[in-house]
């Protein structure tokens, strides 16, 4: 049986903020997949009509049938123009991130129990409470990370944190000490250089912490002085840890590029042709702080 199989019958309904709307009943579409939701199939629906001024959209009777395609499928994947590709770790109670760094400890402020007392019956809140180490997770790090008069989280500019056009750099997987051979011949000055290891694989587990994949000191110069953005590493660390110098940090936040460490699942993009984001909160005093860190494919 052929892959392009499956597609979605259903109804539905649209309302406009200007007044009006419009229906359509048992309209079919091809897939990609085994399945849509409905927010994708109305955000399809949506951009497929060319529509304006949409409101609600009311998706009803939807089915999966099995039935050849007649034109090209609707694709929610990752591969997709506009698809974004989630490369953060997830942050949990307990994690432990930085062999001998405490974990984070999340739980409630307030209980969703503890609200009821104070709403109306019906109405509850969950307020949460987190102590962490600001190395937790994906993280970025800022100059002030590493230098007293260096710019701190509050001081970074979004147009060197967000929407950075973006390129991946793949190490072998049998070298620890990524060199600057890596970067020659590649067009990198201005751009979010993602160094992908796949140590990341590594996560959560006890060898994730040693002998882990690092850039070497040569190759933070040589990203230094041609000039990138930000550069980030799918590691434990993007310096060499077993020595107590670090060298990488000193070059790369000396010259105000933005580190971000830990990320995951680089596999996922392609090596050029998207853009990357990672935005920390704005706090004064403090140069590392988690990330939510995204690539969008263009």
């Amino acid at each position: 049986m052929s892959e392009q199989t499956k597609r979605v019958v259903f109804d539905f309904e649209i309302d406009f903020t200007n007044g009006g709307g419009i229906q359509g009943q048992h309209f079919r579409l091809d897939i990609a997949g085994n399945d849509i939701s409905d927010r994708e199939l109305a955000d399809y629906i949506v951009q497929d009509m060319r529509l304006l001024m949409v409101g609600e959209v009311r998706i009803l009777n939807k089915q999966i049938i099995t039935e050849p395609h007649k034109r090209v499928p609707i694709n929610t994947s990752t591969e997709s123009a506009g698809a974004l590709i989630d490369l953060s770790h997830t942050i949990r109670d307990g994690l432990v991130t930085y062999k001998g760094l405490p974990a984070p400890v999340i739980c409630d402020y307030l209980s969703r129990e503890e609200s009821r007392s104070r709403y109306a019956p019906g109405t509850e809140f969950q307020i949460g409470k987190i102590e962490m180490v600001s190395n937790t997770g994906t993280y970025l790090d800022s100059p002030f990370h590493r230098f007293e008069g260096g710019a701190d989280l509050a001081a970074l500019r979004l147009e060197n944190l967000a929407n950075l056009d973006g390129i991946v750099v793949r190490a072998s997987s049998g070298d620890l000490a990524v060199g600057l051979e890596y970067f020659k011949n590649k067009e990198i000055r201005g751009r979010a250089v993602l160094v992908h290891t796949g140590w990341d694989k590594h996560w959560n587990t006890p060898a994730y912490y040693d002998n882990h994949p690092f850039l070497t000191a040569e190759a933070a110069d040589y990203l230094a002085k041609a000039g990138v953005r930000l550069v980030g590493i799918d590691s434990h660390n993007i310096d060499d840890t077993r020595p107590r110098t670090r060298p990488v940090h000193t070059a790369l936040l000396g010259a105000g590029i933005l580190i971000v460490e830990h990320l995951t699942r680089l596999e996922l993009l392609p090596d050029e042709g998207f853009k990357f984001s990672a935005v920390p909160p704005k706090f004064e005093g403090v140069g590392t702080f988690p990330v939510r860190a995204f690539a969008e494919r263009i």
